[in-house]
């Protein structure tokens, strides 16, 4: 798993380096009737989290910035759900996964700080 402190302060970077994260893990992981269903939700979730917060950056408008980070907060809460289903169903990769799931939060955190910010200068 890659961990750049360079990438720390840079998002676009953190949140691409995120997805590549869940990728490889999931790569891992072994693809049987109940995990596949959820490492298809993972990625989904964890891939729209830095996809969202691209196309935020590239707004037309304070409100479609707003939704957009919004939208990558929710992304954030759902990784987080379905990192702890599959640390649950495959509990020989939960140091992996809580890993990621801090990744998760703190992506939460800043995207939420993003938004408070945002609206007190509405």
């Amino acid at each position: 798993m890659e961990k750049n402190n360079s990438n720390k302060y840079n998002l676009n970077k953190r949140t691409i380096n995120f997805s590549k994260n869940i990728l490889d893990f999931c790569k891992n992981l072994n693809n049987n009737q109940i995990t596949k269903p959820l490492i298809l939700q993972l990625i989904r979730s964890a891939t729209s989290i830095g996809a969202n917060y691209m196309e935020a950056d590239e707004a037309c408008s304070k409100k479609d910035f707003i939704n957009k980070i919004f939208i990558s907060i929710k992304e954030t809460k759902e990784t987080k759900y379905w990192l702890e289903i599959i640390a649950h169903t495959v509990p020989e990769i939960k140091e992996q996964a809580r890993y990621l799931w801090r990744e998760a939060h703190e992506l939460n955190l800043i995207f939420a700080t993003i938004i408070r910010k945002v609206k007190n200068n509405l």
